[in-house]
């Protein structure tokens, strides 16, 4: 930092910019995503060297952030300190515990991430085209990178569980193209239009492309392929829980803390977990009494899941019904905030690439300042993606939830990037569910069989907080976690499985949805109570998304300054 930072509002200010500055060199991907183009030539680098290097700066970050006194700071600039704590943490955290280790989950990977390049890139003159090729210059070292950690993870017993792994091989294949001129790493260079280059230009970048494809990318995407075919999975370990990971007990306590931002025990998660499915199994007992259903709750979820009246005759019927949700709660939106985002959304299905493994749908945010976010859904499978549970999976991954507050994060002015760029899962995820449970107050579910679908995305959210501490903790087999899913949830069976596999190989995030939906409920109860009639919904949720995504304790923090505020008025 700068000597002339005299104080400790301007010591923060000055740290935290130099931080975000040192993220966007190291990781320049997320400098692209922000629409910073410095680094357009370069991948982050993962060698054992760099590695290091940054585990130590991110330390000394850390000492610096310690060493501001609070006392001199004002509330949003104590936020800004804790969650530029949170962040770097974080990075500490992952390196302690090897995480470059295991660059892959059940669903996604590294050679995922990767085959986004194309997709983000902005060929608009020489530079950008010429730092293109040099990113894919750079495509297969990095795999060759990942892969060597993932061999060390081997020989230590840190692996992916190997039933989770099962046709993982099949996300790598369509990302070797047969022909280099089908690469999907290759169209961008395919697509570059004479009325802005040289036909020669084209020639000598379409050449240097189509070599890269040929003789770095695929043989890189092939190894890979081999590589996890031939050893990994086989030699990956049979055990699933985290907590038999080296220093695994640790991880997962420090997992449970990032990922809720509470300092709860996975033993009272999980006792939370069983209170919450007694409950929401109850509710679901009386939707089957009132439809006269000749049987109990669990004949009753193998009639959804069995008949057809239930399910779509083709990915565009069901693209089609979700975006017609989509449109529906934008209408009801203004009944609910006062403050709307500018970016928009669209409906679009999940990669066919990544489908078969993939959750039943997922948000994800521009990677451009010119683009919209994407509500994907998944139409691999349509056999197993209920109609009853759109309207859930809508509001949860659209809007209300995560566009609506991801965006309005986004679009905050006046805050530092971190403020704006960093998702807190348990706030984050607990505001999707909530958001699933506010369809309820305008109308969004239009029969029993949509609120059912409700309640059994609720009750998924309850049950993950039984099956990951169970699995990752107390002994729990995979088998029994599918089996308590089955019992208890209306998710169909490939659901349950992609799910489940999800929570083995992505140890506790699964713990921030219900662990942050129950906070934002007891927020809103308290609000409601102590305000009476002056409680204004519109203006508790604006409350809400006004600090953008927040640990679960600066929440509270920033709803009781509410609270006050209304109650002086």
């Amino acid at each position: 930092m700068n000597a002339w930072a005299t104080n400790a509002s301007e010591r923060l200010t000055q740290l935290v910019d130099e931080i975000w500055q040192y993220e966007l060199q190291s990781f320049p991907r997320l400098a692209r995503r922000q629409g910073i183009t410095d680094y357009d030539d370069r991948l982050t680098d993962i060698s054992a060297d760099a590695l290091a290097l940054r585990n130590k700066q991110f330390q000394t970050y850390l000492a610096a952030l310690d060493n501001i006194d609070h006392a001199q700071l004002n509330q949003s600039e104590i936020t800004t300190l804790l969650m530029q704590q949170y962040r770097i943490q974080n990075y500490v955290d992952q390196y302690r515990y090897k995480q470059h280790f295991v660059p892959i989950t059940s669903e996604y990977g590294f050679h995922s991430s990767l085959a986004q390049i194309p997709g983000q890139a902005r060929l608009n003159n020489a530079i950008d085209v010429e730092n293109y090729l040099k990113r894919l210059a750079l495509v297969g070292p990095t795999i060759e990178q990942n892969i060597a950690w993932m061999k060390e993870g081997l020989k230590v017993g840190m692996t992916q569980p190997k039933v989770v792994l099962a046709g993982f091989e099949e996300s790598i294949e369509p990302l070797i193209a047969k022909e280099p001129h089908n690469s999907l790493f290759y169209q961008p260079i395919a697509n570059l239009s004479e009325n802005n280059f040289s036909v020669a230009d084209i020639d000598k970048w379409q050449t240097a492309a189509l070599l890269l494809v040929a003789e770095q990318i695929n043989p890189a995407y092939q190894a890979f392929y081999d590589f996890l075919v031939e050893d990994y999975i086989p030699n990956a370990r049979d055990d699933i829980a985290a907590v038999n990971w080296p220093n695994g007990e640790d991880f997962y306590q420090n997992r449970i803390r990032y990922y809720t931002t509470t300092d709860l025990t996975a033993a009272e998660i999980h006792q939370i977990g069983l209170n919450e499915v007694a409950r929401i199994r109850a509710e679901m007992q009386e939707i089957v009494d009132a439809l006269e259903f000749e049987g109990d709750i669990n004949e009753f979820i193998q009639f959804l899941r069995t008949d057809p009246q239930f399910y779509a005759k083709s990915a565009d019927e069901l693209l089609i019904y979700a975006s017609y949700i989509s449109k529906k709660m934008d209408a009801k939106l203004p009944q609910l905030f006062k403050k709307l985002p500018r970016t928009p959304y669209g409906v679009a299905p999940v990669p066919d690439s990544i489908a078969p493994k993939y959750t039943t749908g997922r948000y994800i945010s521009p990677s451009r300042d010119d683009q919209p976010g994407y509500y994907w859904v998944n139409t691999y499978a349509l056999d197993k993606r209920p109609l009853y549970a759109i309207p859930a999976l809508t509001l949860h991954e659209a809007v209300p939830g995560h566009h609506l507050q991801i965006s309005l994060a986004n679009e905050m002015e006046g805050l530092p990037p971190v403020r704006r760029q960093t998702y807190i899962s348990a706030f984050g995820e607990g505001w999707g569910l909530y958001s699933e449970f506010l369809g309820v107050e305008v109308g969004i579910y239009a029969d029993p069989y949509d609120d059912f679908g409700r309640l059994s995305y609720e009750m998924w959210r309850a049950c993950r907080l039984v099956v990951d501490t169970g699995m990752h903790t107390m002994g729990w087999s995979r088998d029994r976690a599918l089996a308590y899913m089955l019992e208890n949830t209306a998710l169909s069976e490939h659901n349950v499985k992609t799910e489940i596999d999800r929570y083995i190989s992505w140890p506790a995030q699964a713990l921030s949805y219900k662990i942050g939906e129950i906070k934002i409920k007891q927020l809103r109860a308290e609000a409601e109570s102590r305000l009476g009639e002056n409680f204004d919904l519109r203006d508790f949720h604006d409350a809400l998304l006004a600090q953008g995504s927040v640990p679960l304790y600066i929440l509270e923090q920033n709803i009781e300054y509410f609270i006050q505020s209304n109650l002086s008025k």
